[in-house]
């Protein structure tokens, strides 16, 4: 067997593409993960690590091109770690992410289903309405942008393609402020200097803008200038906040908002349902897709109108809501109490009198309401990324619905979950790729299960 050695390059067919987006290739059986290589091309790889069971490489020439490859379309692309497949078309994207799942359902649920083709955006560019941009120094000059792949180095930038229009106004807005007024940055070592981060909310429905500033304190100097600024440049400016975070930690946003302009949320919709957001408000980040989305739980449900759906994991009622002007009743647990009390009030704002949110953890909910004897005709989870806890699906498994939608933000835990609802009787017939997030690895899915009697 070749002895692979850091440094060294080797001419290398790419087989598949792993989860993260690096291509897959073997030198004799050694499994080769290659950053920038495409499924089907033959390219030049140059060893970065070698591991006991693998080793990690980058594509320094391509020798046969797949028909998938193209330029980036971004300056960045090549440092910043916020997009990985720009080298991609967006064709050869949407096939990447349909294997991805296909993959994870076999390899790891040993789940048989149909899966769809992934359903793409129809310009999958100003599709985010949320950035988060840390703020640093570099060469002794404040620096803001997106930081590069797996470091905290940050990539000065001036134009983001996937954010709005607005974010980005927001983002020369702050760095003009700090370059003019010579603001404290923040020293993520040494947890010194004021700004931390900037955040920006884009409610793409009502044009309204939101703009968080982080901060390592309780306040900031020239203030009113920043707002003005803001005001000047950012169309739509609604809301300007400070969220305190004095710790040290990689956690972007503390607990605490202080509203120092404008109004306390932003509204945005989904459909013809409009939620309020405020700084710490989950939201899907791509408005458009959102309801494709939820159009497909919503096609899945095959809501007649007298059902009762059980909502897990709900948030702050997004799916709830959708839902609930097709069915009799709508419940939805929710662990994180501000998300309990904006869905309690999403539901007021929409006249919706029909939907009802539960404070708690799903793991401890669900068997409860299963011992209470609880028989929902539908159940929908939305989880986190580390996906549902055992308890949860046992307790939906007692419950016995006719039918459970799972909407995942990760094909690993989605079939790892499958598999286990699988074990009680449940078969997934088929499952809906969403592309969410366009030009990175990520995935959404929705996947219909049924009782399978026999």
């Amino acid at each position: 067997m070749v002895e692979i050695k850091v440094g060294q390059s080797y001419e290398v067919v790419i087989e598949n593409m792993a989860h993260e987006g690096q291509g897959i290739a073997r030198i004799e059986g050694f499994t080769v993960f290659v950053e920038g290589a495409i499924f089907g091309e033959r390219v030049l790889a140059r060893i970065n690590k070698v591991t006991k069971s693998y080793a990690i490489a980058e594509a320094v020439k391509i020798i046969e091109a797949s028909n998938y490859r193209q330029k980036p379309f971004c300056t960045y692309a090549e440092n910043c770690g916020g997009c990985g497949l720009q080298h991609m078309s967006y064709e050869g994207q949407l096939v990447f992410k349909k294997m991805k799942v296909e993959d994870s359902l076999k390899r790891i649920g040993k789940v048989e289903a149909i899966v769809y083709d992934t359903i793409g955006m129809e310009n999958p560019i100003n599709y985010r309405n949320k950035a988060q941009y840390p703020i640093g120094m570099k060469n002794n000059k404040p620096v803001m942008g997106f930081f590069m792949k797996r470091t905290h180095e940050i990539v000065p930038i001036e134009y983001c393609p996937i954010q709005s229009k607005e974010s980005n106004e927001a983002l020369l807005a702050v760095r003009e402020w700090v370059e003019r007024y010579n603001i404290s940055i923040y020293d993520e070592i040494h947890h010194k200097g004021l700004v931390r981060h900037l955040v920006t909310r884009h409610a793409i429905k009502t044009g309204e803008v939101m703009v968080v500033l982080v901060i390592n304190g309780e306040n900031i100097p020239k203030k009113k200038e920043l707002i003005e600024l803001l005001k000047l440049k950012v169309n739509g400016l609604s809301s300007v906040y400070l969220n305190i975070n004095t710790k040290k930690t990689n956690i972007i946003m503390g607990e605490k908002n202080i509203l120092i302009f404008g109004n306390p949320t932003i509204t945005e919709y989904i459909g013809d349902i409009k939620f309020s957001l405020s700084p710490l408000s989950f939201f899907q980040v791509n408005p458009v897709q959102v309801k494709v989305l939820y159009d497909k739980v919503l096609e899945f449900a095959e809501l007649k109108g007298d059902e009762t759906v059980l909502d897990v994991y709900c948030g702050i009622g997004t799916i709830s809501l959708y839902l609930a002007k097709k069915a009799k009743k709508v419940i939805g647990i929710e662990v994180v109490r501000d998300a309990v009390r904006d869905a309690r009030g999403n539901a007021k704002m929409n006249g919706i009198s029909n939907a009802e949110f539960m404070e708690g953890e799903a793991e401890k909910i669900m068997p409860e309401l299963a011992e209470k004897g609880t028989k929902p005709d539908v159940v929908v989870v939305d989880p986190p990324r580390k996906g549902c806890e055992k308890e949860v699906l046992f307790a939906i498994a007692e419950m016995n619905p006719q039918k459970i939608i799972y909407v995942s933000c990760n094909p690993a835990t989605l079939a790892r979950d499958l598999g286990i609802l699988k074990e009680k009787g449940y078969e997934t017939q088929f499952v809906q790729p969403v592309d969410m997030f366009p030009h990175t690895h990520h995935v959404e899915c929705v996947a219909y299960l049924n009782f399978n009697i026999s």
